[in-house]
């Protein structure tokens, strides 16, 4: 599962690099935080500091994807 999340994470870097958007930040953290996560040792602080920290990078995502309603006047 490593290698998939560091892929992903490789795949999301060059996306980023190729055509700079904002968006793409969030999944790259997601991505890199999940892979750290899987790397270190189940259970550890460590580890549960990386997947909290994959969490708040989806929710920021979500955030940045979910369209803004103005106000009519």
């Amino acid at each position: 599962m490593v290698g998939l999340y560091a892929a992903a994470t490789i795949v999301t870097l060059l996306q980023f690099l190729r055509r700079p958007e904002r968006r793409l930040l969030p999944l790259l953290g997601l991505f890199a935080c999940l892979a750290a996560a899987r790397h270190l040792e189940e259970g550890s602080r460590w580890s549960t500091a990386c997947e909290v920290a994959a969490i708040a990078a989806g929710l920021v995502l979500v955030a940045m994807l979910t369209p803004r309603h103005t106000a009519v006047r």
